[in-house]
């Protein structure tokens, strides 16, 4: 597994990494976000829910909801697993379903919390904070044949 890295200077970079990502988003696509609490997850989730035709400012962190679902040219689910903690918890939510659904795309804040939550076809994204107090740093592994990083690299306008 080869990985990618890419930079955000503030808020407004990571939203535009994120619009770009939801643009070039295909059914069946897998998103796993890996961060500390404040690594900009959410932040990056309403950019990519902007990139699929979604309504960004319905995103929130699902945290107390853990499944989220939004519309545009294809189905986005937006889930967050952070106070689930076995794959029971998972099966009641309803989440397996999701993942396999047709004409549909997942993101998937906190996915590392459940062994078995992300399927062998995904792009794990690990966010940290860098040194300044809105950098932040992402990096890309794709895994299972995912090619999702390459698609989303070659829709920046530059290569960050």
């Amino acid at each position: 597994m080869e990985s990618l890295k890419l930079h955000s200077a503030g808020p407004d970079e990571t939203l535009a990494l994120g619009r770009a990502l939801g643009a070039v988003l295909e059914a069946g696509d897998f998103i796993a976000l890996v961060g500390e609490l404040g690594a900009g997850k959410t932040q990056l989730a309403r950019g990519v829910a902007e990139g699929v035709g979604a309504n960004p400012d319905d995103v929130s962190s699902p945290t107390y909801a853990i499944l989220q679902t939004y519309a545009g040219r294809l189905r986005l689910h937006h889930a967050d697993l952070y106070r689930l903690r076995t794959e029971g918890d998972l099966h009641a939510t309803g989440y397996f379903d999701l993942v396999d659904e047709p004409n549909a795309a997942c993101l998937v804040e906190w996915a590392e919390q459940i062994p078995g939550a992300i399927p062998e076809r995904a792009l794990l994204l690990r966010l940290t904070k860098g040194p300044g107090p809105d950098e932040r740093h992402f990096e890309l592994v794709a895994q299972g044949g995912s090619t999702l990083a390459q698609r989303w690299v070659a829709a920046l306008p530059t290569r960050q």
